[in-house]
């Protein structure tokens, strides 16, 4: 029997509608939408999943999950064994294809790679992607995080050091909406939440031209951050440094490596400017 074909129970309240999300119209293909959705249902939480609960995680009915899922696992980008469905190697491609379309990953690799065999700490590099920094680059030394970080993680802006550096080069309607619509939410007891406090962080970030986030993500984490800019001046991802607090102050580190940070984002920066 195909595992499409379990006799397990109905998810509750089955619907046939994509998620909440833009509204069907003549630009708006509503099956491509749902298999997104699809895709996006399975997570390090979810990496395996019955037919029954990809249906419950996405709202759809059965049959139309059934659908996509068989036709992801003919494209080879989900494969099933028994009633379980998971994710194929072959889903990398998707993400792949935005990152070799961009020379800037190629180019920061080397200077990040350089960075950290001088300073001894953890690099990555992220962009912005509304509420949330995703990470598109990791050269990691020490596990610093209770949080498993990869290529297409995310994190919230508000409290990470790169997503203050992308946030604050929003223009006031654009963060006035976001600020709106994804409210900052605690992390830990450092975390800012208060929007016009946040947004009084954000204009000093902007003016100084680097950030510093100490423990409102995670307690013990601290991260120094500094944007990469294109030939537009428009900063379209950030790096960053972390650390352990009781190993590397947040004196320290603006001390010994917020030079060495803005000088590697600046060579990106410039590289990035001379290749586009």
């Amino acid at each position: 029997m195909h595992a499409a074909d379990s006799t397990e129970p109905d998810a509750p309240a089955p619907t046939d509608a994509a998620p909440a999300g833009p509204r069907p119209g003549d630009t708006y293909v509503q099956s491509f939408a749902r298999g997104l959705e699809v895709i996006r249902s399975f997570s390090a939480q979810a990496p395996q999943q019955t037919l029954s609960e990809v249906a419950q995680r996405t709202g759809l009915t059965r049959a139309g999950a059934r659908r996509i899922l068989l036709t992801l696992e003919g494209l080879g980008y989900v494969r099933s064994q028994g009633r379980q469905f998971s994710l194929a190697p072959r889903i990398l491609d998707l993400g792949f294809a935005y990152l070799s379309s961009l020379p800037l990953w190629n180019l920061a690799e080397p200077v990040m790679e350089r960075l950290v065999e001088e300073i001894k700490e953890s690099c990555s590099a992220a962009v912005l992607d509304g509420a949330e920094v995703v990470y598109v680059l990791r050269i990691p030394t020490h596990k610093i995080m209770s949080i498993n970080l990869g290529i297409g993680s995310r994190l919230p802006a508000h409290c990470t050091s790169m997503g203050r550096t992308l946030l604050a080069e929003l223009d006031p309607p654009s963060l006035d909406t976001l600020m709106r619509e994804h409210p900052p939410t605690r992390q830990t007891e450092r975390t800012i939440t208060d929007v016009n406090r946040l947004k009084a962080e954000l204009a000093t970030v902007r003016q100084q031209g680097w950030c510093l986030v100490n423990q409102e993500l995670e307690e013990g984490l601290v991260s120094l951050s500094a944007p990469i800019r294109d030939r537009a001046g428009r900063a379209i991802a950030a790096m960053n440094i972390s650390g352990q607090v009781n190993r590397t102050s947040p004196a320290y580190m603006l001390e010994h490596f917020l030079p060495k940070l803005r000088d590697a984002a600046g060579e990106i920066s410039q590289m990035l400017q001379r290749k586009s």
